[in-house]
């Protein structure tokens, strides 16, 4: 899998997530064995660049190679402006937002609502690839609309602009995250193109990431919500993919240290007022699903120091040995 000049170590790829993927998760991710990972969307509005939550998310230092930073809006000059600012700021590659389905985005007319306006997409795409010498990719949806899907156009006209890959999700904006991704029109577009294709929507288990490769031909898959308190799905994909078998359920004491260890790295980057509550939605979906996860959430929730939330952490982690040496993941 290469994305320009850059070949990725494998083809299982770190969906961008706003609120998510900030560095801290995006450097677990790869060490659990994703190849590759892109930044949270950051906006093209210049004025906004100094805010703090805009340098945290533009923050790559000490991130694995290749850096890839998604800018998203509307405005082809000013798109074009952001990409050249993130290159300067040590982006190795710059991915183009239009498949956010989120209402304050589409409402600016960006995200996954730039899709309604071809002639606009396809000015977008000229004016980034020609501002940068990095390679750019897109990250879209299947359309705007069911029943309006026009991804084979937006496919074509971003392979004709020089886009160096593709990531589509499986459902139009109309869908949200709602119903199951369609993996039928991605397949089309890769016989479509020479570019690569990365497949997008729905892929939480080993098992659906080989489905989805065998059934759109694509040339990588981007995971996102499945990877969310689940970093090392990317190690037991690969695992599967390589070999047709799965690993057992990871050891309680190593996701305990991979937690903690994933608290520091929170705490570190956004300080102790911010980091604290930051936190408090990885822990929950890092122990959803596991034994006495609800009572242990509603004691983790008020904590109100980085050291308190820590500790109840530790004692919830190390009671889980109780049932078990490997994590065991309760019915819902």
């Amino acid at each position: 899998m290469h994305i320009g000049p850059y070949q990725l170590k494998n083809n299982l790829i770190v969906a961008p997530m706003a609120g998510v993927t900030d560095r801290p998760f995006r450097k677990l991710c790869k060490q659990f064995g994703a190849g590759h990972a892109v930044s949270e969307m950051m906006s093209s509005d210049a004025t906004l660049r100094a805010s703090q939550k805009s340098l945290l998310r533009a923050n790559f230092d000490g991130e694995l190679a290749p850096i890839s930073a998604q800018i998203a809006g509307h405005d082809p000059k000013m798109l074009a402006e952001a990409a050249r600012y993130q290159v300067a700021n040590g982006a190795q590659i710059v991915d183009i937002n239009m498949g956010c389905p989120v209402k304050k985005v589409c409402n600016k007319l960006a995200g996954s609502a730039l899709l309604q306006d071809e002639k606009l997409v396809g000015e977008i795409l000229d004016a980034v690839v020609n501002a940068v010498d990095v390679p750019v990719t897109l990250k879209t949806r299947l359309g705007f609309a069911n029943g309006a899907e026009n991804i084979i156009r937006i496919a074509q006209r971003a392979e004709s602009a020089g886009i160096a890959a593709l990531a589509i999700h499986g459902r139009t904006r109309e869908d949200m995250y709602n119903g199951d991704a369609r993996y039928a029109l991605i397949r089309e577009v890769k016989q479509n193109l020479t570019i690569p294709v990365i497949a997008n929507g729905d892929i939480d288990s080993p098992e659906k990431a080989a489905l989805v490769l065998r059934e759109t031909g694509a040339d990588a898959i981007m995971i996102g919500r499945a990877a969310q308190g689940r970093p090392w799905i990317f190690r037991e994909i690969a695992h599967f993919l390589a070999t047709g078998e799965h690993l057992p359920p990871p050891e309680v004491l190593e996701i305990r240290d991979v937690l903690l260890g994933h608290l520091d790295e929170l705490y570190a980057f956004y300080g102790e007022y911010s980091g604290c509550r930051i936190a408090r939605k990885h822990i929950a979906w890092y122990t959803k699903g596991l034994h006495g996860s609800n009572e242990f959430r509603q004691t983790m929730y008020a904590e109100e120091s980085t050291a308190a939330q820590a500790l109840v952490v530790d004692t919830y982690l190390k009671g889980l040995l109780a049932f078990g040496e490997r994590l065991q993941y309760l019915k819902e």
